[in-house]
């Protein structure tokens, strides 16, 4: 392909480390914590601790394979060389289809953080909403050069907030706090492990955007390594405070956050916690219309999309087809959620089953494509029976891939009358690498 019909190298490290940080860490490190420490007390420290671990070799499956395979297409790629075109196929649009729903329930949760804190109405949080999704559009369409820079500068703000409020939460922490340890058993420490899982995944998302790492082995190995240590011990600390300041049964599990900050600045404590749910959230979304919009790109330059879906913009070399597809779908979710059709809580059910079973097929594609590399191999499979075995908590939302397959196999059979299936683009180094 030509320069002007190929995605630009523009992702250096810091960049990368930032566009991790911005995809795993979010909102749920508002709430989660509570929740966990609600649910099993104390001892939900020890599923904290459990999950801090696993996270780096849930991390290092897909830095290795973005470091080996770059490419737009991310995990959808990995287990098109691993398994078949087909497959890749279908995983690419399972992610696909989990941002269009996905991004706008981080809007809304993010803007009703700050909406709570100011005491506005649905309006202003919707309003809100909406401009999160327009900045992580625009930023995606301007280049990631500056989607880089600007998720730093988020990335940094979110990291001195959560420290702040670690450090307010010093003073008011007292070991009568951790006792009993496990008040309510010792079951529930499993169901909070199930339920912070979810905090955990995101690393999938930035392998769509390894085409344009300026040094993908650099980036994606070193970067995810970086971005998984002070992820884990961003969520450790702060379920930490959490658990030693009783701020969840002070403030509420799901305030709990705020309530350490307000008590150390006083009232202007909740403001800053909105905002912080704003950054974060937004750092979340311009990561993930990255990465989904890279998707497009790729799953159209294979024939599994439309052709417009994989134009390019001529001043920005941005994949502006993929970024109208996601406009557009925002408008229609955002539209069914402010004419009531559809709960939040709902819709932060539907993606669920399609982000989990995206990551199932990296961690799947990562035992048969680094399979020269022992250490790859054994994260890899460890991400997929840690994964796996998560899987079947999701409940109906497995209805959701289901119609998804079905609606690809219809219109497969309809295209298939038509026309051949263009091949997947694959480079002969590529098929050497998969063959050794």
């Amino acid at each position: 392909m030509t320069n002007e019909h190929k995605l630009q190298s523009t992702i250096g490290l810091p960049q990368a480390i930032a566009l991790y940080i911005g995809a795993v860490l979010g909102s749920g490190i508002l709430i989660v914590p509570g929740l966990a420490a609600e649910m099993a007390g104390p001892a939900s420290l020890l599923a904290w601790g459990f999950m801090t671990l696993l996270i780096l070799p849930m991390a290092l499956s897909m830095g290795l394979l973005s470091a080996k395979f770059p490419n737009a297409g991310g995990v959808s790629h990995f287990v098109t060389l691993a398994f078949s075109p087909s497959a890749g196929s279908y995983i690419g649009w399972f992610f696909l289809m989990s941002v269009p729903i996905g991004a706008p329930v981080a809007a809304l949760t993010g803007a009703g953080y700050m909406t709570a804190a100011m005491g506005w109405g649905e309006g202003s949080r919707m309003g809100l909403a909406a401009a999160m999704l327009a900045v992580g559009l625009i930023i995606n369409w301007v280049g990631m050069k500056v989607a880089g820079r600007i998720q730093i500068a988020v990335v940094i703000a979110i990291v001195a907030v959560l420290i702040f409020a670690i450090a307010a939460a010093l003073p008011q922490m007292k070991t009568v706090h951790f006792t009993p340890f496990a008040p309510h058993g010792w079951l529930p420490v499993g169901q909070a492990a199930a339920i912070l899982f979810w905090c955990f995944i995101g690393w999938e998302a930035v392998s769509h955007l390894s085409e344009e790492f300026t040094n993908p082995q650099r980036a994606a190995v070193k970067g995810v390594t970086v971005a998984a240590i002070i992820v884990g011990l961003l969520y450790f600390l702060t379920a930490l405070a959490t658990v030693g300041t009783q701020s969840y049964l002070a403030g509420g599990s799901d305030a709990s956050l705020v309530w350490v900050i307000s008590r150390a600045i006083g009232p202007w404590g909740a403001v800053i916690a909105g905002l912080t749910g704003i950054f974060i959230c937004t750092a979340t979304i311009i990561a993930y219309v990255g990465a989904a919009s890279r998707v497009a790109y790729a799953l159209s330059r294979q024939g599994h999309a439309f052709r417009w879906m994989g134009l390019l913009s001529r001043r920005f070399h941005t994949p502006i087809g993929g970024i109208t597809f996601l406009s557009l779908c925002f408008v229609v979710i955002m539209s069914l959620y402010g004419s009531g059709t559809v709960s939040l809580t709902n819709l932060i059910q539907f993606p669920n089953a399609t982000f989990i079973l995206t990551y199932l097929g990296g961690c799947a594609a990562g035992i048969k494509l680094l399979r020269g590399n022992r250490w790859g191999v054994a994260i890899s499979w460890v991400s997929f029976i840690s994964t796996a075995v998560v899987f079947p908590f999701v409940g109906w939302a497995m209805l959701y891939p289901c119609l998804i397959t079905v609606a690809l196999w219809i219109a497969g059979r309809i295209r298939h009358k038509r026309t051949l299936p263009a091949p997947s683009v694959i480079t002969e180094k590529e098929k050497a690498t998969v063959h050794h």
